[in-house]
């Protein structure tokens, strides 16, 4: 029994089976050396994701029509969680599989043709997605970045802010105000969503924030850039509600990374726990070392069952706004625990770079305070789901 596999998915289609040992195939060739000089460079995976693009990943989502692989979410949870799970990081990439939502839900027919063959093919690049502002932070509807109509095309103004691979994006979905707030018949109206060329626009300043994970993380400013009429995702001042799906795509493969991020801490412990020898004995044999361990391991195989019924779910179209939140708040509550946990189980070792331990420990650090945070999914879940009163 102690030889049996302990990561296991019997309920996987063969297919979605093919496709974890290919990802995990391609992420042999970009070991720990690799992931920590980009780290310390503060430099972009260009290789890895040109890997992934090659290799049809990227566009699992994208239907066939479009040159894509036509695959449900369940393939996206299964590569991203193999990434994270052999000690990549799929951040540089991740949004291009989760934006997908908008652009094939609610963009239109000549919007799919012009743009989803390039981003299949990786000719064109979609990992940038302009939501948070500085005054706005969570709360999406506050947004003040503005869109104005003038003839045939909009004009905007504004900044935005934790707008990751922003540098490294051709294409960015933008949400910006076409209705000022206080005109709005609603607080999820008068707000729309763009698809913006980044290649083409002109007024537009990307600024670096160097952060204490390698994430690309940039604040975009927004001085009269015009957006063609015709890149308007959906109808004007409906965005919020485009996006909707978006984020509970978002979610459920970010809770994705999460496991796989679980996944590598617990592996990494419990080898280092079997061979470190003190005091006479492997200090896997102590239970102050076994028992958080086994705990972490308990943990995440229940969080990624959560994780399971989510992607489920949204592949079936039915609503899954309470299992998107809850599989991106146990998944990332046990990534966190189990790199706790490894962390300690390493001791001095782990916070050596060469251990990789605590890169990944900053990295899974992140999900408990993005994308949305840990308080408002809780929030969520007391109003939405348990009835309690608005909390905020």
């Amino acid at each position: 029994m102690a030889n049996a596999p302990i990561w296991s998915y019997p309920r996987d289609s063969e297919l979605i089976g093919q496709i974890r040992a290919g990802v995990q195939g391609l992420c042999a060739a970009f070991p720990g050396s690799y992931w920590r000089e980009l780290d310390r460079e503060r430099a972009y995976p260009t290789a890895f994701v040109r890997a992934l693009t090659e290799a049809g990943y990227l566009a699992c989502l994208v239907p066939e029509t479009y040159g894509g692989l036509g695959l449900g979410l369940s393939a996206a949870v299964a590569i991203l969680e193999e990434i994270h799970a052999a000690g990549g990081n799929a951040a540089a990439c991740h949004a291009q599989m989760y934006m997908m939502g908008a652009l094939l839900r609610h963009g239109s027919e000549a919007q799919k043709a012009a743009w989803l063959p390039g981003i299949a093919s990786g000719a064109l690049r979609l990992q940038a997605f302009g939501v948070t502002e500085p005054m706005a932070g969570s709360d999406t509807m506050a947004i003040r970045t503005t869109a104005v109509r003038r003839g045939d095309a909009y004009i905007v103004n504004g900044q935005k802010i934790w707008t990751s691979r922003a540098e490294h994006s051709d294409l960015m979905l933008l949400l910006a105000r076409t209705t000022p707030r206080e005109a709005a018949s609603r607080r999820t109206e008068g707000i729309s969503l763009f698809l913006l060329d980044m290649r083409e626009a002109r007024g537009l300043t990307i600024r670096p924030i160097r952060t204490m994970m390698n994430h690309a993380a940039t604040e975009l400013f927004l001085d009269d850039v015009a957006i063609p009429a015709s890149n308007l995702i959906g109808e004007e001042g409906q965005g919020f509600r485009s996006v909707l799906d978006g984020m509970n795509a978002e979610r459920i493969l970010i809770a994705a990374e999460c496991i796989g991020d679980a996944r590598w801490f617990i592996d990494r412990a419990r080898a280092y726990a079997g061979e470190r020898v003190v005091f006479g004995r492997p200090i896997g044999q102590n239970q102050g070392v076994q028992f958080p361990i086994a705990r972490a391991y308990a943990q995440t195989r229940a969080a990624a069952l959560m994780v399971e019924e989510a992607a489920g779910r949204f592949e079936t179209g039915a609503p899954c706004g309470p299992e998107a939140n809850m599989a991106k708040l146990l998944a990332s509550e046990s990534a966190w625990a189990a790199a706790d946990m490894c962390l300690q189980v390493h001791g001095g070792f782990g916070f050596a770079e060469e251990f990789d331990v605590e890169r990944k420990f900053r990295e899974t650090r992140l999900y408990q305070v993005a994308p949305v945070s840990t308080n408002l999914i809780l929030a969520y879940l007391g109003e939405h789901v348990l009835g309690l009163p608005r909390s905020y």
